[in-house]
């Protein structure tokens, strides 16, 4: 039968006190019950670990065996339990976190936010591939990851979403469309968009390169890649075109590259995810200095 833990409780204080009225004071209980949770533990042993008369209060010889062997087993559950509680309440050991393409200043700001509140955490960022957002994270070898939306994995979280950022068209400068203003995303009719590569889901590959503008008219699926650079060298060879966020384009404009602002889109987002069920004190916390 399961032992229960009150009932070892009470043994370990009552071999100490060798009194039921000292016992009952420290564990807050009365002495008739400190009486039941004895009783029930010897039941449970199958012996008798305390003579009782109305003097005295001594282990048997069985009792005596039973406290030599439980006080250090007592002991290591006590400090498993401190541990866990440290745990929970603080950040130790090292955090990882991936993410896709560059680390703005949201990111890098948040990784030294952390930091500098969580000292005892080492945090590690690493890039990811563009093509396989949740692929590192699903085999163990990151905590978190910032990614492109959409997400919609069952065995992932999806936490704080930030950089929302309108979205343009990266072309080549020889290119129909290079030289306008701006663009609608109806005027991606008939055009090529170079796509990404698996593994990255059918429906997250789709919302970065549609097949299709918001009015139903067929935009041509150009080439796979699997990084943007590799995107870059083909949108420079005039081999189709990108959609890509602001200040991605930004970050990386080249001769022979237009970008021009896109319309009619959903805005290109960032959020952090980790795996359902493992989110850690040093997640959580990365996680707010996100959100902030």
């Amino acid at each position: 039968m399961a032992v229960e833990i009150r009932e070892l409780e009470c043994f370990l204080v009552l071999a100490d006190e060798l009194h039921f009225g000292r016992t009952a004071e420290r564990l807050y209980l009365s002495q008739s019950r400190v009486s039941q949770l004895l009783q029930s533990l010897e039941r449970r042993i199958g012996g008798p670990l305390f003579e009782r008369t109305s003097r005295r209060v001594a282990l048997t010889p069985l009792g005596k065996e039973f406290l030599t062997s439980l006080r250090p087993a007592y002991a290591a559950l006590e400090r498993v339990v401190e541990a866990a509680r440290e745990y929970a309440a603080d950040t130790k050991g090292k955090l990882r976190i991936g993410f896709q393409g560059t680390a703005n200043d949201e990111i890098l700001g948040a990784v030294g936010g952390f930091q500098s509140r969580n000292p005892n955490c080492l945090i590690d960022v690493c890039e990811i591939p563009l093509n396989d957002p949740f692929g590192a994270l699903r085999r163990g070898e990151l905590d978190a990851a910032v990614v492109l939306l959409p997400v919609a994995e069952d065995d992932l979280v999806v936490g704080p979403i930030f950089s929302r950022q309108p979205q343009t068209l990266a072309v080549c400068t020889q290119h129909r469309l290079a030289g306008r203003a701006s663009i609608d995303a109806e005027d991606l009719a008939g055009e090529t968009l170079i796509a990404y590569a698996g593994p990255a889901p059918g429906y997250w590959r789709q919302a970065q390169a549609p097949t299709q503008t918001p009015g139903g008219a067929l935009i041509h699926r150009g080439p796979d890649v699997k990084t943007l650079q590799e995107g870059l060298s083909l949108i420079a060879a005039n081999r189709g075109g990108m959609i890509i966020c602001r200040p991605t384009a930004a970050l990386n404009g080249r001769a022979g590259i237009a970008t021009v602002p896109l319309t009619g889109l959903p805005d290109s987002a960032l959020a952090l995810i980790w795996r359902r069920g493992e989110d850690t004190p040093s997640v959580k916390a990365f996680a707010e200095h996100l959100s902030s």
